[in-house]
């Protein structure tokens, strides 16, 4: 059972986050033959099919597909906005820009599979080319705070590359999984792209099938543990995009109003309930008061309530499970000191709804400033304003998934930005929106293998460019060995239960040597 989704008979009890109220059409679960079935279908049309078709043909069967979402994108909404009580003005953005993917984002998927000529061929020269292969049979399980969202941005670039694909979507949104899934297919062979119902037990007979050769999964820190531990057994490939507790540094000469307007956005988006929120911001003491006041005057433009009204702005959480999560780290902050500055008012009857809460005066020895909330918080806590100790607190926790920085000396802001431990810096802006459309997202930071490439607010694993990083490749012969030296060594202290507590950095050429980071800056001053 996750976020208390319970299953009964055999059937997935979808529940309305709005209303309590049980969702139809009933979602069974996919039962152990049917699973051994899809599984052996998949990987005899990986096989037989869809690997022998050409990189240009299988592109043009990937927009046919995503193009098929479009014709269902109402019905699609609606479903998430019942399922996990996200606003449809919300609900609507993520469809459109998961139909978007068919454009832009699948021409640098293609490119990054097309064979790479090194040179030679000339007459008595050999040539050299590097080819992707597929690896096999790919398992998606996707999250359940994008549901339609995260499965193409996880499938696609495994089905371009040769790979059939199994997705589970999150028990907590079954129908949105499957409409979208069923609508892609429609437009792919049989077998090439399929979709299985159920909870974890589910996802670890899928994870340790011997005839499942990689597993992509976005969710908690805690199940891609899991994961990985039993990937690790069979040295399975795994792409694990976890969780984060992402800070967001203020300095005392930044824009204040874009600042506060940015932290209060993104910390509420989806109810708060984005791998990639702000949940931690570190305000120069010097202008406490005066951000506070602006950020509290913004939150209270957020109401609660019903979220297919569209003058509503937040709906309710997930489940009860994720609203008492919030709520124990809330009461415990305040417990320990902290003020609450601001609380919405949320509907009286039914529902998961949880008030819009600005809170005060946080310390980092605070659960809330330690653990992940994935809530409807904005959590400010002040700084001494200088650049080492904003890089200090910014570093302090077991994160490193995105990270901002508001300043209007961009100097500064990019002196900052680099030091900071995270995938994704943005300088005065949120990056995960403004970032280019190439600028990628690694990070293994504590052990925690979480690293995607990013395609404006979208995210997919490294199509098969280089070893270990992608769904299918070949490299040079050191980069290789050095890179199974170490993820072997990695693996061997995660199976003894000793995992290292520092970065294995690796880079795009070098595997494990370096991780590149993004770092998105909002104009053309000149940076460090």
């Amino acid at each position: 059972m996750v976020q208390g989704v319970l299953i009964k008979d055999g059937i997935i009890q979808n529940v309305n986050p709005a209303t309590g109220e049980l969702i139809d059409p009933p979602v069974p679960v996919t039962t152990a033959s049917e699973l051994s079935r899809i599984i052996k279908s998949a990987n005899e049309a990986q096989i037989k099919v869809w690997s022998c078709m050409s990189l240009p043909a299988r592109i043009s069967l990937l927009r046919k597909a995503m193009s098929t979402v479009e014709n269902i994108s109402d019905e699609l909404s609606e479903t998430i906005t019942k399922e996990m009580g996200k606003i449809a003005a919300e609900a609507n953005v993520e469809v459109k820009n998961a139909v978007a993917l068919q454009g832009e984002w699948l021409d640098l998927i293609e490119e990054a599979n097309a064979d790479v000529h090194l040179g030679g061929g000339e007459e008595g020269e050999p040539e050299s080319v590097i080819v992707r292969d597929p690896l096999g049979v790919v398992v998606v399980l996707s999250p359940w705070n994008f549901p339609a969202g995260e499965i193409p941005l996880l499938a696609l670039p495994a089905l371009a590359a040769g790979n059939t694909v199994i997705v589970k979507p999150s028990e907590v949104t079954p129908l949105s999984g499957a409409l979208i899934c069923q609508a892609m297919a429609s437009a792919l062979p049989d077998g090439v792209l399929q979709v299985v119902q159920g909870d974890g037990e589910i996802g670890e007979q899928l994870v340790t099938s011997e005839d499942v050769h990689m597993v992509a999964m976005t969710g908690s820190s805690a199940t891609g543990k899991k994961i990985m531990e039993k990937c690790a057994k069979k040295l399975k490939r795994v792409v694990l995009e976890l969780g984060g507790k992402d800070p967001m540094v203020v300095f005392a000469d930044a824009d204040l109003d874009k600042a506060a307007s940015d932290a209060v956005a993104n910390s509420l988006f989806n109810a708060g309930q984005v791998c990639c929120s702000v949940e931690r911001i570190y305000v120069d003491r010097s202008v406490k008061p005066q951000f506070e006041q602006k950020v509290v005057e913004l939150a209270k433009s957020w109401t609660v309530g019903n979220p297919s009204d569209p003058d509503v702005k937040m709906g309710p959480m997930v489940t009860k499970t994720q609203m008492d999560i919030v709520k124990d780290q809330v009461t415990k902050a305040v417990d320990m000191g902290a003020k609450i500055l601001y609380q919405s008012e949320v509907p009286k009857q039914g529902g998961n709804f949880y008030p819009v809460t600005v809170l005060g005066d946080l310390d980092q020895d605070m659960t809330i400033q330690k653990n992940e909330t994935f809530g409807p918080v904005v959590a400010l806590s002040t700084f001494d304003g200088s650049e080492a100790e904003a890089i200090r607190l910014a570093n302090d926790t077991e994160y490193g998934l995105a990270s901002y920085v508001y300043t209007n000396d961009l100097q500064k802001g990019g002196r900052v930005a680099r030091k900071i431990r995270s995938g994704q810096v943005g300088v005065n802006c949120y990056s995960l929106l403004s970032a280019h459309s190439k600028c990628p997202w690694y990070v293994l930071f504590f052990a925690l293998i979480q690293f995607s490439l990013r395609h404006r607010g979208a995210s997919s694993q490294n199509t098969n460019l280089y070893t270990f990083l992608g769904w299918g490749t070949r490299c040079r012969a050191w980069e290789a060995i050095l890179g199974w030296m170490v993820f072997v060594h990695f693996l061997v202290r995660l199976l003894l239960k000793n995992v290292p507590v520092y970065m294995y950095r690796y880079s795009q050429r070098s595997c494990f040597l370096a991780v590149p980071k993004s770092l998105v800056f909002t104009d053309n001053a000149p940076r460090a």
